[in-house]
């Protein structure tokens, strides 16, 4: 492991090793330790190769993405670095990139969160949500002309759906794209925009007020919007506590104008918007995961190591005790990813399922985080050590793609049948 610059996040003082990045094997990618039911150990094929890729990272991540946490500054050119690993398709099929099965996609996520939420979540959002926009929604034109930049990484997307004053209640934005002759002119805000500043592309997400279709008059529509445009306005949002190695933006869009086929033609309603919702959110439930493996093994080497009055914390009987109460949880979570990519391969899966699962799986991985930052004790402070930064960044997951509540709502909806939305 490298070592800091002095004015820098230490790394050499860490008590907790490093993941080995040559790691190409089920086992050793996911140790029985952390594997109790031996749920993954027979990955193969593209599957495993992905996820092998995606570890492969550890050596190019961690020695810096502490200092990027701490300082706020986002290592773009990582996303590059996804691009050149063919790590950036979220399952969907993109001519000439690997396509893989909800499994394999589930354990890219994870091992990516694994090591770094923020390095996660640029996959979360230039992958599953912006390119899976434009491949699920978008002519032709448009798969051609952002599906090969966006896949490698070359260019850089956001996904802009949430407003300052909707957040949960997206479906009521009043961001609006006003047909004007042979153009459409966007005015609203946008706010917690990952990519929004500074990159290339934002599908931005409006309200249509076009009375030449009346079917679509009033409804929802993806719009492709140059982030240079004139009217465009961003601002990098700062002072967060999580996901401090990505950027996020509150977007001002005042009349800005783009071409008529700079629309998603798939997209015609927030029905449609919500199949690109769904499809990334059991993401974050494998997401969560991530994090708690991460946490769950800085904790059990911790506890191996660490000698006090005379002995490893490990001989204790409480801390046993905790450790194996960690482990349960961790299988759980493990089981819920596994149904869920399941259901997915089968084209079986409902939406409630998914909410089901991000919502167990984002409350476990917090509680496996905070007993792990306690069982470090004084270290468990340390960015070196990097559970407290996984402990903060799963308070973005606890609210993204539909919060606790909001997802608990949607699985009591399904129960009862009847909303309480409104």
């Amino acid at each position: 492991m490298t070592t800091a610059t002095s004015d820098s996040v230490s790394t050499e003082r860490a008590v907790v090793s490093a993941p080995d990045a040559s790691a190409s094997t089920p086992a050793e990618l996911l140790p029985p330790e952390a594997d109790h039911f031996a749920l993954f150990q027979d990955v193969a094929g593209e599957d495993l190769a992905a996820w092998a890729a995606a570890r492969s990272l550890a050596d190019e991540v961690l020695p810096r993405i502490n200092d990027c946490w701490e300082r706020g500054e986002y290592p773009r050119d990582l996303i590059g670095r996804l691009g050149e690993l063919d790590l950036l398709t979220d399952g969907l099929d993109v001519p000439g990139h690997r396509t893989l099965t909800p499994l394999g996609t589930g354990l890219v996520n994870m091992e990516l969160s694994r090591l770094d939420g923020s390095v996660g979540t640029m996959v979360g959002v230039q992958g599953g949500l912006a390119l899976r926009s434009i491949m699920l929604l978008g002519s032709t034109e448009q798969k051609q002309r952002w599906a090969e930049p966006l896949v490698t990484g070359r260019e850089h997307a956001g996904f802009a759906l949430t407003e300052p004053d909707h957040g949960s209640d997206s479906v009521s934005l009043e961001t609006v794209a006003r047909r004007d002759g042979d153009s459409w002119v966007l005015r609203g805000e946008k706010r917690w925009i990952g990519n929004g500043a500074g990159c290339d592309l934002t599908v931005v997400w409006a309200r249509v007020q076009d009375e030449s279709q009346p079917e679509l008059d009033g409804q929802v529509s993806g719009f492709l919007v140059d982030q240079v445009l004139p009217g465009y306005a961003a601002e990098v949002i700062r002072g967060k506590v999580a996901l401090r190695a990505i950027d996020q933006a509150h977007i001002t869009l005042t009349d800005v104008s783009i071409p008529l086929d700079a629309r998603l033609p798939g997209a015609r309603s927030f029905k449609d918007t919500s199949k690109v919702l769904f499809a990334t959110r059991a993401g974050v439930a494998w997401g969560a995961l991530g994090h708690a493996i991460a946490c769950y093994e800085a904790a059990l080497e911790h506890a191996q190591k660490r000698i006090q009055f005379g002995r490893p914390l490990a001989k204790a009987q409480h801390v046993q005790v905790r450790l194996a109460s960690m482990l349960q949880t961790l299988t759980s979570m493990q089981l819920y990813c596994v149904r869920i990519a399941e259901l997915e391969a089968s084209g079986t899966i409902r939406p409630e399922q998914a909410s089901l699962a991000k919502v167990h799986n984002s409350r476990a991985a917090r509680e496996i985080a905070s007993e792990a930052r306690d069982l470090l004790g004084g270290s468990g402070i340390l960015l070196e050590n990097r559970v407290v930064r996984h402990r903060s960044d799963l308070e973005a997951l606890h609210t993204y793609e539909g919060t606790d509540t909001m997802q608990s709502l949607i699985v009591g909806r399904s129960i009862t049948g009847v909303s309480a939305f409104a």
